[in-house]
């Protein structure tokens, strides 16, 4: 991974305004943190690099800069995933998750005029295409490791969504 493609993705994880980004390819691993403070401003505290060569990476530093952290309430689409957490893992703890295997943007359906690939009640096997998530300009088709019945889809169209992020509850049954 060369400079030019660490400078895309830190545009990306702070277009998304993601917490963490966790990304390795091979022996390359490449972990970026932020803290988020209200839109637009957010600060990159740690980035941190596992190389297995050199690799010199330069950063205009007036596009690393932002305004100092102001003390605003958390936005709701912060605070949505952890509330769903909890209820997940209250009474709903016998549903299996369904997670995004990558960050992107979640999508239900093919397009705006087609219908939604999964919605609650329908039954789905392990293969089958449940939602996509589109990552740096690809869309990628995210299939079903479990089969059962869809009980609650837990993101709306076009939200951003982070590695590892709950879409779906399914009952196993």
């Amino acid at each position: 991974m060369d400079a030019k493609e660490i400078q895309e993705l830190l545009k990306l994880v702070s277009r998304l305004e993601l917490s963490e980004f966790k990304m390795k390819d091979g022996e390359f691993e490449l972990q970026i943190r932020t803290k988020y403070f209200g839109k637009g401003q957010y600060v990159v505290p740690s980035i941190q690099a596992t190389l297995p060569q050199p690799v010199s990476v330069t950063a205009n530093s007036a596009s690393l800069e932002t305004p100092a952290p102001v003390a605003a309430p958390t936005p709701a689409s912060a605070a949505d995933p952890a509330p769903s957490k909890t209820s997940a893992a209250g009474d709903e703890s016998r549903y299996k998750a369904v997670k995004s295997p990558i960050v992107g943007t979640f999508y239900r359906s093919a397009g705006p005029d087609k219908p939604a690939f999964v919605k609650v009640g329908d039954t789905i096997s392990v293969g089958s295409v449940v939602c996509i998530v589109e990552a740096m300009k690809l869309f990628n088709e995210i299939e079903a490791d479990i089969s059962g019945t869809v009980v609650k889809v837990l993101v709306e169209d076009a939200q951003p969504v982070e590695y590892d992020q709950v879409l779906f509850l399914v009952d196993p049954k």
